[in-house]
C-alpha cells in the first residue's frame, strides 16, 4: 500500500495469571516473544512504524523488543485505565501523522497479515473506524458486533446485551484499525462513565457514528485472535503456531513423515525435498538444505545441514555446525562449532567440538575431540580422505594429515602427517594361564566378604 501505517502493540497488562515473574508480552511461543510475533504480522501488513505501549515489567519489555524491533518507540502507560487510556499513551507516535493507525495487543500473536491488509483496505475505501471480528463456536461471553446495511453501529457488550442481540454469533476480537485523521478525535471523546470507570476503545465505534463516520466490521478466523492469558492458553496457541508452520512447509515441498511430532522455531528455513522423520526438534537458526534426511530423535540449533546430508537417529547438532553435501553424522553424535566436509561420515557414538573434518573423512565410533582444556578451546583439523579408528581421543590442538591413518584406541597429542598412520596406545600383552588365578581370587574374596 501507498498509505503510511503505524502499528500500536498495547503491552503494559501484568498478566497475573501466568504466574510469572516473566512480563507475559515476553513469553515465547516458537522461541520468539508474542509481541514480537505481533509486530512481524504489523511489518508484514506494510507497517512501517511500531510503538510499544509498555506498563508492568517494562524496562525489561523495552530491553527485550528494542533489540528486535529496529527502530521502534516505547510510550509508558501511567496507570491500567483502559484500552483507550492505554492507545493514547502512544500520542506523541501517532501525531507524527499516518494514514493508518493499527491497534494490536502483544498478547494474541497468531494475527496473520491478511487481517490486517484487509482492515487496512477498509480504511482506504474511506471507513474511520475497521474493527476486526470472528465467529466462535460459543459466542457467549463476547461483546457482539451490531451491523446494519455493511456497517457496524455498535458493540455490545455481553452482560448488556439484549436476546436478539445475544443470538449474534459475530464476535468483537479487540484488534482495530483507525484512519490517521480522526484516531485521536475519536479516543480523546471516550469517557469513562462505566463500572470501572475505564476509558474503552470499543466505545470509539459510536462515537465515529455520532459524528457521521463510517464503521466496518472485518472477519478474521477464530485462531487469529486466540489471546494468551495462562499457560493453558500459551500451549494452545503454540499448538496452532506449529501446525501452521508444519502445514507452510509440507505445501512446500518438504516431507514430514509424522508431522505432529516435528517441533519448529520461527527461524526454522527447510528447503523442498528435505525429509523430517518423526520426533525431531529445531532450535533456533537452523537451516535444512535440498534433500537432507533429518532422522528420528534429533536436535538441532544454531546449525545448516548441506544438501543431501544426514543426520541421526538420536543426534544434536550445536551452535556452528555447518554439515557439507552428503555428509553424515549418525545416531548419538554430537557436533559444535564445526564443518564436516563433502562426504565425511561421522558416525555413532562420536563428539566432533571446534573441529574442521576434510571431505570424506570418516570418524569411527566412540571419537572424541578433546577441544577444551579447562581455560580455552582449541581447534582439531582432519585432513581428506582421513580415517579415525574407534575409541580415539584427538586432544586439541591437533592435526590429522589428509589419507591418514589413526588406529584404534588412540589418543593422538601430536600432529599426524599425510599418509601416516597413528599408534597412540600400549602394546598388548598377554599372561598365558594367568586368568584361573584370578577367578580362584576374586571367588575367596567374594566368601569372605560373605563370611
Amino acid at each position: 500500500m501507498a498509505r503510511s501505517c503505524l502499528t500500536i502493540i498495547l503491552a503494559a497488562g501484568q498478566g497475573t495469571r501466568m504466574k510469572s515473574a516473566l512480563p507475559k508480552v515476553l513469553h515465547p511461543v516458537a522461541g520468539l516473544p508474542m509481541a514480537a510475533h505481533v509486530a512481524r504480522t504489523a511489518q508484514a501488513a506494510g507497517s512501517e512504524s511500531i510503538a510499544v505501549v509498555i506498563g508492568h515489567g517494562g524496562a525489561e519489555v523495552r530491553q527485550t523488543l528494542s533489540g528486535m524491533l529496529d527502530g521502534a518507540t516505547f510510550h509508558e502507560q501511567d496507570g491500567q485505565l483502559g484500552t483507550a487510556h492505554a492507545v493514547l499513551a502512544a500520542r506523541d507516535s501517532i501525531a507524527k501523522g499516518y494514514d493508518d493507525v493499527l491497534v494490536m495487543f502483544g498478547d494474541t500473536p497468531l494475527v496473520r497479515p491478511g487481517v490486517m491488509r484487509a482492515a487496512r483496505a477498509r480504511l482506504a475505501e474511506g471507513a474511520s473506524v475497521a474493527v476486526v471480528g470472528f465467529r466462535p463456536a460459543d459466542p457467549s461471553g463476547y461483546g457482539r458486533l451490531i451491523e446494519r446495511d455493511g456497517e457496524l453501529v455498535a458493540i455490545r457488550e455481553d452482560r448488556e446485551a439484549n436476546d436478539e442481540e445475544r443470538r449474534i454469533g459475530f464476535c468483537n476480537g479487540g484488534i482495530m484499525a483507525f484512519s490517521g485523521d480522526s484516531i485521536l478525535e475519536l479516543l480523546n471523546a471516550v469517557g469513562n462513565d462505566n463500572a470501572k470507570g475505564e476509558y474503552y476503545m470499543t466505545d470509539a465505534v459510536e462515537i465515529a457514528r455520532s459524528l457521521g463516520r463510517r464503521v466496518v466490521a472485518i472477519e478474521a478466523p477464530v485462531e487469529d485472535v486466540v489471546g494468551v492469558n495462562t499457560r493453558r492458553d500459551l500451549a494452545a496457541v503454540e499448538a496452532i503456531w506449529q501446525h501452521r508452520a508444519r502445514c507452510d512447509f509440507l505445501d512446500s515441498g518438504v516431507t514430514m513423515l509424522a508431522p505432529d511430532t516435528v517441533f519448529l522455531h520461527h527461524d526454522t528455513k527447510i528447503e523442498p525435498d528435505a525429509i523430517i522423520e518423526p520426533n525431531v526438534v529445531f532450535g533456533p537458526g537452523v537451516e535444512i538444505k535440498a534433500g537432507a534426511r533429518i532422522r528420528s530423535f534429533s536436535y538441532m540449533e544454531g546449525a545448516v545441514v548441506g544438501e543431501n546430508a544426514e543426520i541421526g537417529p538420536f543426534a544434536r547438532l550445536r551452535p556452528g555446525a555447518r554439515l557439507s553435501e552428503k555428509s553424515k553424522v549418525g545416531n548419538f553424535c554430537e557436533v559444535k562449532n564445526s564443518e564436516i566436509g563433502e562426504g565425511a561420515k561421522v558416525n555413532h557414538l562420536t563428539y566432533v567440538g571446534d573441529s574442521v573434518v576434510g571431505p570424506r573423512a570418516n570418524l569411527g565410533a566412540g571419537t572424541i575431540t578433546c577441544n577444551y582444556d579447562g581455560y580455552g578451546k582449541h581447534l582439531t583439523e582432519i585432513g581428506a580422505n582421513a580415517f579415525v579408528g574407534s575409541n580415539t581421543s584427538l586432544v586439541a590442538p591437533v592435526r590429522i594429515g589428509d589419507n591418514a591413518y589413526i588406529a584404534s584406541g588412540s589418543v593422538v597429542t601430536d600432529e599426524v602427517p599425510d599418509d601416516a598412520v597413528a599408534f597412540a596406545r600400549s602394546r598388548q600383552i598377554n599372561k598365558e594361564g594367568l586368568a584361573p588365578k584370578l577367578r580362584a581370587r576374586f571367588k575367596a574374596a567374594k566368601e569372605a566378604k560373605k563370611g
